[in-house]
Formats: C-alpha cells, structure tokens, sequence
C-alpha cells in the first residue's frame, strides 16, 4: 500500500468510526433530550453553555450556532467563571455544561453556582453516574462509542457526537420556534450568508428616482425621464398608475425612424417580467442574468401593478449578489 493509500484509508477508517457514533448517538436519544428543549424554552435568559478543553471549543461552537439562530447564548470559560466570570450566570438562565467524562474539575465551581441560584442545569457527559450528570436537572448521556484515534485517549467520536447533540438541539429550537430566513438574516447581515438573504426593497430605488411615464406621452419626453433617471429604461403606466410596459434601449433602436412621433405606448414593450419587494434579490439576479438585461421593475402584488421601485444589476453586485 502507498503512503497516499495509507493515508486515505486512515481517513475513511476515522469517519467511519465517527459515523457510527452519531448513528449510536441518535438511537440512545431519549425522553432527556426533549426535556432538555423544554428547559431552554422556559428559561427567560441566555443558555450559559461551559466546558473546557476539547468540550469547551465545541461548547463555544454550540453557543454561536444558538445565538444565530434565535436562542440567546453565551459562552463561559469554566477557568474564568472561577475568578469572576459566574456573575454572567444569572438568575433567568439555562446551564449547559458539557464534560465527556464529567468529573472535569474545573467545571465544579460553576456546576456549584447553578445548584446555589437554582438555575437549570442541563448536563452532557458520556459517564453515568458522574458528578455532572447526578448534578444536572436534565442529564444527558453519550453513548459509549470508541475514540477515532485507536488510543481512545484523543477527542475524536465524542467531540463529533457534542457537536451533532448541540445542532441538533439548534435546529429542534428553531422549527419550534418557527425561525425563517428573515430572522436568519437579521443575525448574519454581513457575510455571503447575508448577501443571499437581502431583499429586492432593500436594494431597489424608490420614490422620484423611478423613471415612469404614461402611455399618452410622447416619446420625446420619454428619452428625457431616462437620460434624467440614468436607469436606461423608462416604465410605462396606464391612466389607473399600473405598470403596463417598458422602454428600453432596444425598443429606441427598433423604433429609430420617426420615434419623436410616436407615443410611450407606441414604442413600448408590453408586459415587462417583474419582481415582488419581499423577494431575495438573489432571484432578481437571476432572472436579470436570465433576461441578459440589468433593469428589473419592482411591483408590489398587494399594489394594484404599481411600479414600487426599480433594481440595477450593479446595485445587487455591490452587495457581493452575483
């Protein structure tokens, strides 16, 4: 065998042993996990999430995936909370400590605070039996899985079975809660995460930089609204303020012979593809994209067919949409 084959076969041997751990994981769940949910609901505070070593980088993981998603959540070093850092454990909050052995000793002084204050405390460990679980209101036990590394002395399966525990309880919160794209963005709104979610009303122009006109002008005033507004297109509306049409550039060029004669009307292209102002501006890109054009008129479903704005391809670029 190559050192390259060695090295792939290591690779699948790991994953594989970590697999089987989360499949253990998710048969040993158990009534724990949802009472678990039910303490974070309850709780009118954050979720204190604490561990240390390898527990506490895969606790600070979990409490960012909670606090982006809904759940107020805070990390608390355990070494830390020893020497000042337990006043940002209040009344009101939610503990959950995280030790895979859960005998860690630096997680006593905090263990201590929950039970002296009566906050909840949700324990996660792999050892029944152990301080931390006998210690915790609801107690949660991984499953007795072998570490990846062959030693059983490395994190490996029990970090991975953490953090698939912790993701799971993030997304259980969030579909009880009902948490949609609006609230995701509203926590991520910067970041290509946020750039996907932003909306067409938050980039579009509205107001007097619309360049609109009505059907009976004439086309003279037309060149004028889209050489003021610089959006190289111009809406069309009927006598009732709906959009009915759009001139473009194209439409000058086909229309080149005698257009200072004719009317909006005359030159327009009827029926111009639209989007709504809720819509993610990901979708106007693409129909711009698919249109090969760079204008895209805004109307609101709920407005009659009214123009409500007008979106630029390079205004959505910006925005790191492409």
């Amino acid at each position: 065998m190559t050192t390259s084959e060695t090295f792939l076969a290591t690779a699948r041997r790991v994953i594989g042993i970590e697999v089987d751990g989360l499949r253990a994981l998710s048969a040993a769940l158990d009534g724990s996990f949802a009472a678990a949910i039910d303490l974070i609901l309850q709780a009118k505070g954050r979720v204190i999430v604490s561990g240390m070593g390898k527990s506490g980088h895969v606790g600070r993981k979990i409490a960012a995936t909670f606090a982006s998603t809904g759940t107020p959540a805070q990390f608390v070093h355990p070494a830390e909370a020893s020497h000042g850092d337990l006043g940002m454990v209040t009344e009101g909050d939610v503990a959950l400590v995280l030790s895979n052995s859960g005998e860690t000793p630096e997680l006593a002084d905090i263990v201590a605070h929950t039970r002296r204050f009566s906050i909840p405390l949700i324990g996660v460990a792999s050892r029944p039996g152990s301080t931390l679980l006998t210690q915790a209101d609801v107690a949660i036990l991984l499953p007795n899985a072998p570490e990846a590394c062959g030693t059983g002395i490395v994190p490996t399966t029990s970090t991975t079975m953490t953090l698939a525990l912790g993701d799971a309880m993030a997304v259980a919160l969030m579909e009880h809660r009902r948490f949609t794209p609006d609230h995701f963005r509203t926590f991520h709104p910067g970041g290509k995460l946020g750039a996907k979610l932003i909306k067409v009303a938050d980039l579009m122009h509205a107001g007097a930089a619309v360049p609109l006109v009505t059907e009976s002008q004439p086309m003279g005033d037309v060149l004028l609204e889209m050489t003021r507004k610089g959006f190289g297109v111009a809406g069309v509306t009927d006598a009732a303020g709906r959009l009915v049409g759009i001139v473009t550039d194209g439409d000058l060029r086909r229309h080149m012979e005698g257009l200072l004669s004719h009317t909006a009307a005359e030159v327009m292209t009827r029926g111009p593809r639209t989007v709504a102002p809720g819509a993610v501006a990901e979708k106007a890109v693409a129909i711009m994209k698919d249109r090969s054009i760079t204008c895209l008129f805004v109307v609101d479903p709920d407005g009659e067919g009214r123009a409500a704005g007008i979106l630029n391809i390079h205004d959505c670029l910006r925005a790191g949409i492409v």
